[in-house]
């Protein structure tokens, strides 16, 4: 067989296999696994570098809406690009319905925002925020069908957040329908009462976003949201965990028979309060929900991504520029932390760290990493084996890595639409210097070399969905 592509003299890593062979890739897919190949119209020579499957990042939002005045840094261009540098072939968005709105309309608006701009391939998640009759008892359901078969739903943000009932009512859709619903866990009230002790006290600096948004409110937050799917007995995934106590009412969770899916991130792993309280308001730039915590809980999530009780590695990137009146430091945002908007950029940093600090510092190993950042999420979001993998048929979604580069982190390397990143300045050890999706090489070397390759992708129902019937 003559091949399109063939990769040479590589390392091939999959989450439980290291080996050496050549890939051969035929009609964006892969084709053989084999040592010798060489007919191919084009040869990419990998010695000593890895090859990997290209990262998905399933916890990106991009071109969100996000409150009077305020503008997302990216929208799916930039943002679809800064995931490309990081070495990421897919990234799966948030699709948000507003109070309202249904789930269609919804759809149609996110559909023609990503249309023609996506540099790789691309899926949603529904975000529930008005769960009505119609919306839970006609539209859902056909969604699912039609492979939108992840949600969302919050526990925390006036206008987002579900109460009990609606959590519980939407985790029954899901369970009737195959779907797999992500919650974000804190509970608002706590976090409201404590704005308002805040706001008697006159503490309104960056900082004391991290006090009003406890631990201890996150793991109510998540004790609860598993309890609810107990007694609906369905399947969730509990997203950007940021500390030991959530991360074991997962455990317990798991202990007592419940399929659930943890997830942390790389802010959780690098960041701590202290970065929330710097001069002026530099510290506006951490903001993010959970916030960063202590020296102890970066500790615990490293135990997490190490022992399995973590199963996802993601960026939850949700950017915004620092110094713009529609970002960080809006005239609202300047005066009181409840208004600096929430999130920070990372879909471009999160493979990096994770492979500088885990793999080349012996936190975990290679094929750990492989399941990680890409072929979990492959699997809990209905893509695998299409994608997450490299095995004959799959996508050639491959990322080819050299452990001996050293990089030092900073904004203009990322390419993202933020004019800052929380993690400038930091060196780390070994980069994806070449990117294919489909066999289309679309990064080397940190340029973007194909434009607008990206596909939208319909999913299967999750493999922990499946594996709860």
């Amino acid at each position: 067989m003559r091949f399109d592509t063939v990769i040479r003299n590589g390392t091939v890593v999959t989450a439980s296999d290291t080996f050496v062979s050549d890939v051969g890739i035929k009609d964006g897919r892969i084709a053989a696994l084999a040592l010798g190949l060489t007919e191919a119209d084009e040869v990419i020579d990998a010695t000593r570098l890895f090859v990997l499957p290209g990262g998905i990042d399933s916890h990106v939002h991009l071109d969100q809406p996000s409150g009077d005045g305020i503008v997302m840094a990216d929208d799916f261009d930039s943002g679809t690009r800064s995931a490309a540098i990081g070495g990421n072939s897919t990234v799966l968005a948030f699709c948000m319905q507003e109070k309202g709105q249904s789930l269609r309309e919804a759809l149609k608006v996110y559909h023609a925002k990503a249309e023609g701009k996506c540099h790789v391939d691309v899926s949603f998640h529904l975000v529930i925020t008005d769960p009505t009759t119609e919306v839970l008892g006609q539209e859902l359901p056909a969604l699912v069908e039609d492979g939108y078969t992840s949600l969302k739903v919050f526990m925390t943000y006036e206008g987002l957040r579900l109460r009990d009932d609606e959590i519980l009512a939407t985790l029954d859709t899901a369970r009737r329908t195959g779907a797999l619903v992500m919650v974000h866990c804190e509970n608002e009230d706590v976090i409201r009462y404590l704005i308002g002790r805040h706001e008697e006290e006159g503490k309104f600096s960056p900082k004391y976003h991290a006090t009003t948004r406890p631990m201890a409110a996150e793991r109510e937050a998540t004790h609860r949201a598993l309890s609810l799917a107990e007694i609906v007995d369905v399947p969730i995934v509990i997203v950007h965990v940021s500390n030991r106590e959530a991360m074991e009412e997962i455990r317990r969770a798991r202990q007592r028979g419940q399929k659930i899916a943890g997830e942390t991130c790389p802010q959780y792993l690098m960041l701590t309060a202290d970065d929330l309280d710097l001069d002026g308001l530099d510290g506006a730039k951490y903001v993010c929900s959970p916030p960063p915590r202590d020296k102890a809980s970066q500790d615990a999530c490293w135990e997490g991504l190490e022992q399995g009780v973590f199963d996802l590695f993601s960026s939850d990137h949700c950017p915004f520029r620092f110094d713009d009146p529609e970002g960080k430091l809006n005239e609202k945002g300047k005066r009181h932390f409840r208004w600096i908007p929430n999130g920070i950029p990372g879909v471009a940093t999160r493979l990096p760290i994770l492979f500088s600090e885990g793999v080349m510092k012996g936190r975990i190993d290679i094929n750990r990493f492989v399941a990680l950042t890409s072929t979990n999420h492959a699997k809990l979001y209905g893509m695998y084996p299409q994608k997450g993998t490299i095995a004959i048929g799959a996508d050639a979604d491959i990322a080819l890595w050299d452990p001996r580069a050293e990089v030092m982190l900073t904004n203009e390397v990322l390419q993202h639409g933020a004019d800052y990143t929380p993690y400038e300045g930091i060196q780390v050890n070994g980069w994806p210097v070449r990117l294919l999706v489909r066999g289309k090489t679309i990064t080397d070397d940190k340029s973007l070399t194909h434009s607008g390759f990206g596909q939208y992708i319909q999913r299967k129902r999750s493999s922990l969905v499946a594996s709860a019937t």
